[in-house]
Order: structure tokens, then C-alpha cells, then sequence
């Protein structure tokens, strides 16, 4: 039998089996399932340049599995936008940028503090290329995941992680002096 037709067969008897062994090891079952289906997208690729025939196919893909979930804890998480702090603000006990735009006291220094912060973060995201911008804004401000833009744009979602990491990377260097001066008045 043909080896991706192997494949193919092993996900569709074993997949809970699969899926089972990856939950124990990560956060969520939506990361579970990006596992599992990035592994057998990527073994099936590569069963097309495989020479030698494969004895045990099960042990190649849980093989690949653990690499996968592996390079996964290696990974760094993604960076959110209220991740704008460094360790020494934090020990400093300095205010984020999510507690001015999520403070919903008024007065008129509160109001004006985060005009200011949404005009900049808006001034930045303009900045942005649309495919950074539009990631971010889905992301952060809709609440989408990276598994459904995936699936909607077909756009791997490594490609839109890194997308995400541009734009909060830009909007961390616009922000930095705005920030800055807020916090020393």
C-alpha cells in the first residue's frame, strides 16, 4: 500500500489516540488539534521524498508528534499587546497600557490619557502593513483565534503569529514614548 494512503488511514483509526497523547501535554484542545494536524500535513508532505519503506508508521508520526509538541514549549507565546511591559516596570509597579484603555473612571485627565493611547495605537496600526494590521486588529480586538483566521484565510498559522509579533513589536517602538511620559507625570 501506498505510504501516504498508510498515513491517511493511521489518522483516520488512530486520531483520538493521537489527539489524547498531545492533550496531556499542552494547554488546550484547540492546540492539541493544531498539533495534530500540522504533524500529518507535514508527514504526508514528506512521505512524498521518503526512500526507504517505513516499518512501523505509528512510532514515525509519534516520533513526529513529540518533535512537535516539543518545538511548540520551545516557542515563545504569543505576544499580546498588554505584554508591553518589561520585567522592570512591572517591579516598579507601573501602569499598562489595558488599565488606561480598560479604566472606565472618568475625569478629565483619565479621558484624555486614553484618547491619546487610542489615537497612537490607531496612528500605529495604520503604519502597519494590511496583513499585519489586520491579524492584530482580528486577534486583539475581535478575539479570533489564530486556528479560525487560519482556517478562513488559509494562511499558515505560524505565518500569522509572526505577523501578530511584527505589529505588537511596532506598536511597542510608536508607543514607547507616549508610554514613557505618562507614566512620569
Amino acid at each position: 500500500m501506498d505510504l501516504a494512503l498508510q498515513i491517511e488511514n493511521l489518522f483516520r483509526t488512530d486520531r483520538k489516540k493521537f489527539l489524547g497523547f498531545i492533550r496531556q501535554r499542552v494547554r488546550s484542545q484547540e492546540e492539541a488539534e493544531d498539533i495534530l494536524q500540522d504533524v500529518f500535513t507535514n508527514v504526508l508532505a514528506a512521505s512524498a521524498n521518503v526512500q526507504k519503506p517505513i516499518e512501523n508508521i505509528a512510532s514515525w508520526v509519534f516520533t513526529a508528534v513529540r518533535n512537535r509538541i516539543i518545538d511548540s514549549y520551545r516557542k515563545k507565546r504569543a505576544e499580546t499587546f498588554s505584554d508591553m511591559q518589561t520585567p522592570g516596570q512591572q517591579e516598579d509597579g507601573v501602569d499598562t497600557f489595558e488599565n488606561f484603555l480598560g479604566d472606565f473612571t472618568s475625569g478629565p485627565e483619565t479621558d484624555l490619557i486614553r484618547k491619546t493611547i487610542w489615537e497612537s495605537v490607531q496612528e500605529g496600526l495604520a503604519e502597519l502593513p494590511p496583513e499585519q494590521r489586520e491579524v492584530f486588529v482580528k486577534n486583539e480586538f475581535e478575539g479570533i483565534s489564530f486556528r479560525e483566521m487560519s482556517e478562513d484565510t488559509g494562511v499558515n498559522i505560524n505565518t500569522l503569529l509572526a505577523r501578530k509579533r511584527y505589529a505588537v513589536l511596532h506598536l511597542r517602538k510608536k508607543l514607547k514614548n507616549l508610554y514613557r511620559s505618562i507614566n512620569e507625570n
